[in-house]
């Protein structure tokens, strides 16, 4: 049977999203948007596009949350997006109303699927989707540390001018402004990246990290899309080749790092039945209480929603 990825929302990531996993050859495509033509016109664009890339699989694009039925996982990037001047956490009440009703659709018409959020704030929608659709901690991941970690690499490759194949980087907490880099974890060929940059050019690298979404709005007016598309294909990948690659994911603790009750950025091993197992990393003290300041700020985010 081939492998299917639903993919909920047509905007530049979850489009991007779905040209990568065509791409990629990785399985059929079910684009799903609250306007149909948008999700057919991109649906067709990409198909056309893989006569030329060599590519057999299908791509539809849809408003018909019933053509989910039978995905292996569904990637969730519905929502509005942030405007210069917008935080995360901004789009939390107008986000919260669109997955909500996300979230039960996936349970109503893909029930055995894994879940992927990438819709901001994405800690607290990754709670609100696992809290609507009842599905274990497993089978909901929110993609926030691999895009974080992602961007922090790319600047730890920039500054000291190495192949993106040895740096080894680690984000660690919320997707937002309490982001945690896990300096005594991140390596460069084996070699901690703080013996290696100096404190205060890393601590700006760490600050830029935090604010790369920023960044990119402020330089094109609208949110980063082909950095988080391929981070989110990243997890796809682990969980239908069951690869059991360890990520940074925000999933729901429960007492892992002395936090529970709430999702929260930490090293996951991802493979066929989803987030397989929280990985506990051996931090020092300051990295610890970081990520539990963090996890508290995601808490009282949270507790908008009333969950």
């Amino acid at each position: 049977m081939r492998r299917k990825v639903s993919v909920v929302g047509a905007g530049k990531v979850g489009s991007t999203v779905a040209h990568i996993l065509a791409l990629k050859h990785m399985a059929d495509v079910v684009i799903v948007n609250r306007t149909v033509g948008t999700a057919q016109g991109i649906a067709l664009d990409i198909k056309q596009s893989l006569h030329i890339e060599d590519s057999d699989v299908n791509v539809i694009g849809t408003s018909d949350y019933g053509q989910m039925a039978g995905s292996d996982i569904v990637v969730v990037t519905a929502g509005a997006q942030r405007k210069e001047g917008m935080t995360r956490d901004d789009l939390l009440r107008v986000n919260s109303d669109i997955i909500g009703g996300v979230a039960d659709e996936i349970k109503k018409n893909a029930p055995q699927s894994i879940v992927i959020v990438v819709t901001n704030p994405l800690d607290a929608m990754a709670q609100l989707t696992k809290a609507r659709t009842g599905f274990g901690r497993e089978r909901v991941i929110g993609m926030a540390g691999a895009l974080d970690s992602a961007r922090f690499g790319a600047f730890i490759g920039e500054e000291l001018g190495v192949s993106v194949n040895d740096i080894r980087p680690m984000v660690l907490g919320s997707h937002g402004d309490s982001m945690v880099a896990a300096l005594s974890t991140t390596t460069v060929h084996g070699t901690p990246v703080a013996k290696l940059i100096e404190k205060e050019k890393l601590s700006k690298i760490v600050a830029r990290t935090r604010d790369g979404g920023a960044e990119i709005i402020k330089l094109e007016g609208s949110s980063a899309y082909y950095a988080p598309a391929s981070a989110a294909v990243s997890m796809v990948d682990a969980i239908l080749n069951d690869r059991k690659r360890v990520i940074p994911c925000s999933v729901y603790l429960e007492g892992e790092y002395g936090i529970s009750g709430v999702f929260a950025g930490v090293p996951v091993m991802l493979g066929k039945g989803g987030a397989e197992k929280v990985v506990e990393l051996a931090l020092p003290e300051e990295e610890r209480k970081a990520l539990a300041d963090s996890a508290a700020k995601i808490k009282q985010s949270m507790a908008q929603l009333k969950l």
